[in-house]
Formats: C-alpha cells, structure tokens, sequence
C-alpha cells in the first residue's frame, strides 16, 4: 500500500491533472513590472481593463503605469519605500499598484470598507508616509491619530476611469444621480489628485527596476496565528503564482480572454487573479467596484466572461440570474472558487448554465496566495481542496511533531512548499519562525486528510480563525472592540457554522456585568439571537465603559453601533448571546473551541443557553 509519504513525495497526484497542465512551471526571472512590458509588447492593442465599459489597452496601460510612476518618483517614492493603497476594484488601482511597483517600492494594500481604527492598526505597523486613496476614505484617514496619519494623501476619484456618457449623467440635478454620485465620490479636500501624477511624463527607462526577489506586496492577514500582520511577498511568489495559475487553466488563450473581476483587489485572491493573472495572460480584466449581478449582467451583453473567479456565494447568485434567462455563462470556460467550501448543489447549478466546471482551490495569503486545487478535469472531487499546483510540494504531519508524516486518512497539519510561499512577517520574526519552518515550508495551521489519490480535505483550522464572506477574522481582535462596550464584563467570540455550510456568524456570547435581581433571560436570549436589558443608547455608545466602575447593563444596540462604528461590516457579530459565565482552562483562558461546540449543539437541539 502506498504511503502518504510516497504519494507527496513522488507527486503521484499530478497524473490527475487536467490535460496540457505540466508537473513544473517555468520559475519567472524579472519582476512583475517585467511581466506588464512583456504583454504590452506582444498584445499592446489588445484591451487590458475594461470599467463600465470604458477600456485601456496594455499600451496604454504601461503608459500610464510609467507616467504615474514618474510623479510618485517626484513624491519621493523609491525602492523600499510603502505606498498604502486603498481602493475599490478600478483602473487607478491597477495603474497606481504597478506604478509603485515600477519603483521598487512595496505595495501595502487597504480594505477600503476599513473604519479609521482598523485602517490605523496597519498604518502603525507598516509606516508608510504616502497613500493613495478612494476620496470616499480620505475621511476616515484623516480621523486616526497624529501618529498614523500619512502626510501625503493621493486622492482618487473612481468615476473618472466612466466613460464620459456616464461620468455627465452622474452629475445630473436629480435625486436618483446625486444618490448614485454621493456612493462613489468623497470630499478630498487639500490631497493632490491622481491624474496630476501623471501630468510629469514617463519615467526615464534607465530608471533601476525591482528583482525577482524584491519585495512587491505587503498584504496583512489574520495568517495562521490570529493576529492581522504584514505577509512580506515578492515579485517572484506572485509572477510564480500567476504561472502556476497560467498552467493550472491550459485551455486559455492569451491575449483572448476575459476575466470578470468581481473579488476584491485588496484581498490575495483577487490581487493575483484581476490584477497579476489577468495581465500575466494577457486577459481583458473587467472591473467591478463592488459585486452587484446587474451589473455583471450588463457587461456580458458586449464581453462575455470566459473566467470568472470568485466565492461560492457569488457563484450562486449568478448561477440563479443565468437560470432565470438573463446572463449568458455559456462562455465561462474555468470558475475556480476560493475561501470556503464549495457544495455540489452550487456545483450543480453552476454547471448547468456555465460553459466549463466550477472548482474549488486552496490558498491562504501567505501562498501568494494558491496552492492547491481540484484539477479542471473529470477526475475532480467536489468537497475537496483537491491537489497541489505544479511546482508545489506537501506534507501531511502530527502538528505536535511536524517531522513525523501521517498516512493516508489520518488528520494532520498541512504544511506546503513551493515559489509561491511567502518570505514571512513584516517586523515579526517570532510570528515567521513559528511559521517558515527550515527548508521553506510553510505551517498552515489547517487540520487536513489525505486520500489514497492524493486529494485533501480540510477538517478543521487548528486556530481559531473565523471565516465569513470569504474573509478570515480575528476574534481577538472582535473581542478587544466588544470588550469596550458598557455593561461587558467577559465576551469570548467565536464562528457558528450556518446550516450545513461551511460559512460562519460571527457571534458574541456576553456575561453582562449587571442583571436585574430575579430576572430570567428570555426566549429573545437563545443562542443565534440577542442579548438582554436594555439601556440608555447614547450612554452605551461611549468606547470607555471606564468613566465610571459602577456595574451596568448590556444593551445589544448599543454594542452592535459600536462595533460598527469601529469594525468593518463583515466582522461585526451577527448574534449576541447572554451567559452567566464562560468555559475556561484551569489558568482562566477561555476556551473558544468549548464556546462555539456549545453553542452549536444548543443550536441544533433547540435548547437555549445561559
């Protein structure tokens, strides 16, 4: 019998790939700017980015690239130096992110929808002085401290990359287009705009460019260990993951196809597929500045989509809008879903309108962000996060002793090594030794099986991580926001798995530091629902529960502004649930996996909690 040990380390699971995908890539020499030069000049004529059906072709995409990496040089941006940028999926993102790359300087990427505390945590940690902004951000960046604020701010104005037609009817006196303006416009007073970088020229070609192994990308992530830090990744990962990517889909054409850009460019994912893979192959990349299936309606009249990436819920959602009659996905030739498990029901509907199958892959930030997935080939296994991309190694180990391999259907850690893996964590060496283990491999974190033919499945995250929308979040860090609010005297918050799926609700279990004498917690109180007593809103709003240390009650409003006020939405907890106390280790930590099986078995049995 075949050990899991001789499957990995023979790659006995690359006989399943999909026909004309190789077991090796070719590993890129130069750097991504490279990359962009080498399909300007093969497809300079071909269109590289379309919005609102508004295109630049790669000609004028490195064009502009270079025109604005000029007037960022003039700003004082040089190799080494962080440029935050913080935008929705638009043209500015893409010229402005190979720009800085064309400096040798690093790109730090924002969550747009970030509050000002959130955007301030990653601004203490990476320094970057310069940050090109969305104006509907400028706001909250100039809310955070004196120590974080960037002192020079770009401010990008996203309806200038419409098409004239659209940018006039925007600015319409009436109430429907002063409503649609006021969504994608923000004041931006005293910031030097985007377009005047580009009043300067290009950059002188003799200009020296990054390496292979610069670094190109600081991308913060929860990671394997909870806490959001700084993934350090270079050229090299990311054009070595683009080719990984390149080879994984054999069946595309270059300098053909069209990539619907649907994820966001400031997540890994849709970094690597709408902003790197797309120019790798040459791809017409259309852009979407938020997901919305009108609007993927409306651009498949004139460019159909043959690749789209995105996330199980999305893939349903279009699924259903094509079932219905009105989008075409008969073109989609590959869909490759990401950040959580993908169900055959999806996998069904999907399949029945789309022109090609729909496959789940693996990856996390600190891969670049891919390594593995299910083969486009008949041999797929739905449920799975299939098998390792070319070029990529793994190993299957007891995560109490890493260099001991399990066999095959034995749950271990999942540890890979490949071009794609990141080179650690911005000023965190303790965090990257626990991680990049001697040899390049990475730790995962993720409890996994291994099959007889190779194929892996996720069984649970050894940490505690929790995964919404495709996004990971941080309870701590949830916790430490909830902890603020009046009336909280412990909370512990942890994912509970939706139904049968795999996606989570982010829920709060509180023990209030006040409850009325007598009183019972009612039917409102069950697990997945809300907390208890109610009190003054405008009081409870205040961040220091600390002006006074009188005992108060908890007030679910109240903490839910709070957390919104300081939280992005999608780590907002859904559920509040009120305990008496919380489960802890014999030295007072609380035992989040204790918490979240409780309230899961509570759930499924109907009963309810204190």
């Amino acid at each position: 019998m075949t050990t899991a040990a001789e499957i990995n380390a023979t790659r006995a699971w690359n006989r399943f790939y999909a026909d004309g995908t190789p077991k090796d890539i070719d590993l890129p020499a130069g750097s991504l700017y490279d990359m962009l030069e080498g399909s300007a000049n093969r497809f300079g004529d071909r269109v590289a980015i379309e919005f609102f059906g508004q295109e630049l072709t790669f000609a004028e995409l490195r064009s502009q690239v270079d025109a604005v990496a000029e007037g960022l040089r003039l700003e004082g941006v040089a190799a080494g130096t962080r440029v935050a940028l913080i935008m929705p999926n638009c043209p500015q993102h893409v010229i402005a992110f190979y720009a800085v790359l064309r400096l040798g300087a690093i790109v730090v990427e924002h969550n747009p929808l970030y509050t000002a505390s959130e955007h301030e945590k990653q601004f203490l940690d990476h320094e970057a002085d310069i940050v090109i902004a969305w104006t509907k951000v400028v706001g909250a960046l100039r809310s955070m401290s004196d120590a974080a604020v960037p002192s020079r701010v770009i401010s990008v104005d996203i309806t200038r990359a419409m098409p004239l037609k659209l940018r006039l009817a925007l600015r319409l006196p009436v109430a429907k287009a002063r409503e649609k303006r006021a969504a994608l416009v923000g004041p931006a007073a005293e910031t030097k705009r985007f377009e005047q970088l580009a009043k300067y020229g290009p950059i002188d070609p003799s200009y020296p460019r990054p390496t292979n192994e610069s670094l190109a990308v600081l991308q913060y992530t929860s990671g394997t260990t909870g806490d959001p830090k700084g993934a350090k990744i270079t050229h090299g990962n990311l054009w070595a993951n683009a080719r990984q990517g390149a080879a994984w889909m054999p069946r595309f054409t270059p300098g053909a196809e069209t990539i619907y850009g649907l994820l966001p460019m400031f997540h890994a994912f849709g970094l690597l597929l709408s902003v790197i893979y797309a120019v790798h192959v040459a791809a017409r990349a259309t852009l979407f500045p938020t997901f919305d299936p009108a609007l993927v309606v409306e651009a498949s009249k004139k460019h159909p989509a043959t690749f789209i990436p995105a996330v199980p819920p999305m893939y349903d959602r279009l699924a259903r809008v094509a079932r219905d009659g009105k989008l075409d996905l008969s073109g989609v030739i590959y869909a490759i879903s990401g950040a959580m498990t993908l169900n055959d029901a999806i996998v069904e509907r999907w399949e029945a309108v789309a022109g090609g199958r729909l496959v789940e892959g693996y990856g996390l930030t600190e891969c670049s962000p891919v390594a593995l997935g299910n083969p486009f080939s008949d041999e797929r296994k739905t449920g799975t996060i299939g098998i390792p991309f070319p070029s990529t190694d793994i190993k299957v180990v007891d995560p109490n002793d890493v260099k001991r391999e399990v066999d095959t259907g034995e749950i271990g850690e999942l540890l890979i090594h490949g071009p794609q893996v990141f080179q650690g964590y911005w000023n965190r060496r303790e965090e990257t030794e626990a991680v990049l283990l001697d040899g390049g491999w990475l730790r995962t974190g993720d409890l996994v099986t291994q099959d007889a033919d190779g194929f892996v499945t996720v069984v649970d995250r050894k940490k505690e991580l929790i995964i919404t929308g495709g996004f990971n979040v941080s309870p701590s860090e949830v916790e430490a926001v909830i902890s603020k609010v009046p009336g909280v005297a412990e909370c512990a918050v942890v994912g509970v798995r939706r139904g049968t799926s795999q996606a989570e609700s982010v829920t709060a279990v509180i023990v209030p530091e006040y409850v009325d004498a007598g009183a019972t917690p009612s039917p409102a109180e069950a697990p997945g629902s809300t907390g208890t007593a109610s009190t003054d809103a405008a009081s409870a709003a205040k961040p220091a529960a600390l002006l006074d240390d009188s005992p108060k009650r908890f007030d679910e409003q109240a903490a839910r502004e709070y957390a919104r006020e300081h939280l992005v939405e999608y780590k907002v907890p859904r559920s509040y649930v009120i305990w008496d106390e919380l489960p802890k280790s014999l030295i007072g930590k609380v035992l989040r996996k204790e918490v979240r099986e409780r309230l899961e078995n509570d759930r499924s049995s109907g009963q309810q909690t204190k």
